[in-house]
């Protein structure tokens, strides 16, 4: 094999997405998934049936990134680390959010350690952050010199993350790479997240339920450009990647209510559906990604328009409802708002 790729989270949403376009434009990789099948990972989402055990291109380790002599293993095999691994639900982080800092901070310790540890043979070390580390935007967009405000005890656990791979290239020279992708989309993703929750709602005439009044805008990219732009890191010069750190997005800002009722429409559903909840706790108000850095340095741009992408993803979910039904329990979660009322978010 010509290289040797660690993805950690590999069976959730962005993860096994990334697995499945490695294992389709790379043959000669062999591609290492460690996964701890939280209720958001599946190892139905990766492209081999590891129960089969006929391809040696691609393993399955079920466990977790905590576990730092398991990373230590597994990264003293591999030539790129890609740490996709995290609790990444903002919601779920205000109603319980002590595994977050357990998973998204001590977890991205111990595989950065590892990097660390085995970085003579580790060429690369992809981490894979989020776009919420900044809070509500306060210029038109963000780009990545945009202060860290995070907003949420999630935001806050990736910031933390973030900035710790940060601290071990400044300290030890590691080959880091941060990377900051703005809200995914796509097929497979699960319930919890805003996109899919519209969409089974509407299959199911039931209300589609937006925060406050709907008006909090996100910078929404399709699941497939960010996985080609990890794809393009990962191959791109390192020393022209090695500890920066890159948005993905796609520039574009929208307003939540909008996205429900471009599904709405698209779905040829009533659009008394949309119904209104309070505010959620930590909100981020406005989100707009500036990717001009990783444009200008590698040549990537969004190929999936926002059209195309949102018609994918309700095709898919319609023609997989045996997927998402199991799901059905996780849409909602009982939080305590800022007026001190208990609701279903």
């Amino acid at each position: 094999m010509n290289k040797t790729i660690l993805v950690t989270g590999g069976a959730g949403f962005i993860g096994s997405n990334f697995v499945r376009h490695i294992y389709r434009t790379y043959p000669d990789y062999r591609i290492i998934v460690i996964d701890a099948l939280t209720y958001a990972g599946s190892v139905e989402n990766l492209p081999v049936n590891i129960n089969e055990r006929t391809d040696d291109r691609l393993v399955f380790w079920y466990g977790n990134v905590k576990n730092a002599e398991l990373m230590d293993t597994l990264i003293s095999q591999s030539n790129v680390v890609v740490h996709f691994a995290a609790e990444s639900h903002v919601t779920r982080s205000i109603y319980d959010n002590y595994i977050f800092f357990e998973t998204d901070v001590i977890g991205t310790q111990a595989v950065t350690n590892a990097v660390l540890k085995y970085r003579d043979t580790v060429e690369r070390f992809i981490h894979i952050s989020t776009s919420e580390v900044y809070g509500t935007a306060l210029s038109e967009s963000m780009d990545e010199t945009h202060p860290l405000l995070p907003m949420s005890p999630y935001a806050s656990a990736k910031a933390g993350a973030d900035r710790l791979v940060y601290s071990y290239w400044a300290t030890y020279d590691i080959p880091a790479v941060i990377v900051r992708p703005f809200n995914t989309y796509g097929p497979s993703q699960h319930l919890e997240k805003a996109i899919p929750r519209f969409i089974t709602s509407c299959l199911l005439g039931e209300p589609i339920r937006l925060h406050g009044d709907g008006s909090a805008s996100r910078d929404y990219i399709f699941v497939e450009d960010v996985c080609r732009a990890v794809d393009a890191l990962v191959h791109a010069d390192l020393q022209k990647v090695k500890g920066q750190v890159f948005n993905i997005a796609s520039g574009v800002h929208r307003s939540m209510l909008s996205i429900a009722e471009d599904i709405v429409q698209k779905m040829c559903t009533d659009r008394s559906l949309i119904t209104f909840v309070g505010e959620r706790p930590g909100q981020v108000f406005r989100h707009t990604g500036n990717a001009a850095k990783l444009r200008g340095l590698l040549g990537w741009k969004p190929a999936v328009a926002w059209e195309e992408g949102l018609q994918r993803t309700i095709s898919w979910y319609r023609e997989n409802r045996k997927w998402w039904e199991t799901q059905l329990w996780m849409r909602t979660i009982p939080i305590i708002t800022k007026q001190g009322t208990k609701e279903l978010h």
